[in-house]
C-alpha cells in the first residue's frame, strides 16, 4: 500500500466575469509515494503544489481524478487522524501561548492530560522554543510562528506529515533544525510529503522529488534518476600560491579566480586532469584547500524543465512510481 496516490487528479477554477472560463490549476496529476520517504513536490510559486495539498485534505474538490492517503479516500475522517499539516502561512489564535496552543490540539485528538503536556513540552523543545513558549503568540516573529506550526503538525505522531514550504521566515539555523527534524520523522518510519520552491532544502534531504510547473508534472524519481551526475568540471582551491608559479598554474585551469592574496579558486574542464593542477601548485610550495567535482545541481534541472516548459517543448514525462489504478 502506498502513503500517498494520485491518479489523473485534475482541477479547473472558473474565471472571468460575464463569461466564465476554466482555467486549469492542476493538470492530470498521477504520483505514487512509498511509506517511510521523504518526497519533495517541487515547483515555482503558481505551479499547483498548494491546490495539491488542498485536493488531499478536500478543501477543494477535483474537476476529475482521485487521491488516497494511507489507502483510504482523500477527506477520510479516519485518516485525517493520522496525518500532520504545516501549511504555508499557519495562523493559530494568537492570544494563547504555544504551550497552551499545543495543549489544546492536544485536547482536540483525545490525548489525555498528562499525555498532550508531555507531548507540547518536548515538541517544542525539537523546535527550539524556550522560555518563549510562554508568550502570547502574536509576539512571536514569523520564523517562531512556523516552528510552533511544525510543533503541531507532529502532535498526535502521524504516520504522514504533509509540510508546505516548512523553511519559509527561519533563520539558518532553524533550517538546519528542520532538515534534522524531518530525517529523524524518516527514521522512525514516517512519510514526509515536503513541498517547496527552495530546491537545495530537497536536494539535501529528499529521496525522490517531482517537479511541477503550471500545474503539470515534468518529472518524477529519484534524484540519481533525474539529476545528471556527469561531472562538468573541476574546482579547485589553492592557497599561499606564489606569483612565480600562477602563469604556469594557469594555464593548466580554464579560469582562475583570485579569492585573496595568495589564494586562488581555479576551475577546470571536464576532461582536464586535476592531479597536473596539484602538482603544479604543490611543488611551487602551495597548500590544497579543497578539490570538487562540479555537477549539475537540481536547481539547474529545474530551470532547464521548466525553460522548455515555457517555450513549448514540453520534455517526455518519466513513468510515475506506480501504474494508474484499475
Amino acid at each position: 500500500m502506498l502513503a500517498i496516490e494520485t491518479e489523473n487528479l485534475t482541477k479547473d477554477y472558473p474565471v472571468g466575469f460575464w463569461r466564465k472560463r476554466p482555467r486549469r490549476a492542476l493538470d492530470h496529476l498521477t504520483l505514487g509515494i512509498e511509506p517511510g520517504e521523504i518526497f519533495g513536490f517541487l515547483g515555482p510559486n503558481g505551479a499547483g503544489k498548494t491546490t495539491t495539498l488542498k485536493l488531499l485534505f478536500q478543501l477543494v474538490f477535483p474537476t476529475k481524478g482521485r487521491a488516497e492517503i494511507l489507502g483510504r479516500p482523500a477527506g477520510d475522517v479516519g485518516v485525517r487522524r493520522r496525518i500532520g499539516y504545516l501549511p504555508e502561512n499557519p495562523y493559530f489564535y494568537d492570544h494563547l501561548t504555544a504551550e497552551e496552543l499545543l495543549i489544546y490540539f492536544g485536547k482536540l485528538f483525545g490525548l489525555a492530560a498528562a499525555e498532550r503536556t508531555r507531548r507540547a513540552s518536548t515538541l517544542l523543545d525539537e523546535v527550539g522554543l524556550g522560555a518563549e513558549r510562554r508568550l502570547p503568540l502574536r509576539r512571536y516573529s514569523k520564523g517562531m510562528l512556523q516552528r510552533v506550526g511544525l510543533a503541531q503538525a507532529l502532535l498526535n505522531d502521524p504516520e504522514v506529515v504533509f509540510l508546505d514550504e516548512p523553511m519559509s521566515g527561519l533563520d539558518p539555523i532553524g533550517r538546519r533544525m528542520v532538515r534534522g527534524l524531518i530525517l529523524s520523522l524518516r527514521a522512525r518510519g514516517a512519510t514526509v510529503f515536503f513541498s517547496s520552491h527552495i530546491l537545495a532544502d530537497a536536494e539535501a534531504i529528499c529521496s525522490r522529488v517531482a517537479i511541477l510547473a503550471a500545474g503539470r508534472l515534468l518529472s518524477v524519481g529519484r534524484l540519481s534518476e533525474i539529476l545528471a551526475f556527469d561531472i562538468r568540471g573541476w574546482e579547485v582551491i589553492v592557497d599561499h600560491l606564489p606569483d612565480s608559479a600562477l602563469a604556469r598554474v594557469s594555464e593548466l585551469a580554464a579560469k582562475v579566480t583570485p579569492i585573496s592574496e595568495g589564494r586562488y579558486g581555479l576551475e577546470l574542464a571536464a576532461d582536464a586532469r586535476p592531479d597536473l593542477v596539484l602538482e603544479a601548485a604543490t611543488g611551487a610550495g602551495a597548500t590544497v584547500v579543497s578539490v570538487n567535482p562540479l555537477r549539475e545541481t537540481l536547481e539547474d534541472y529545474f530551470m532547464q524543465q521548466v525553460s522548455a516548459d515555457a517555450a513549448g517543448n514540453r520534455p517526455s514525462l518519466r513513468p510515475p512510481a506506480r501504474s494508474p489504478l484499475p
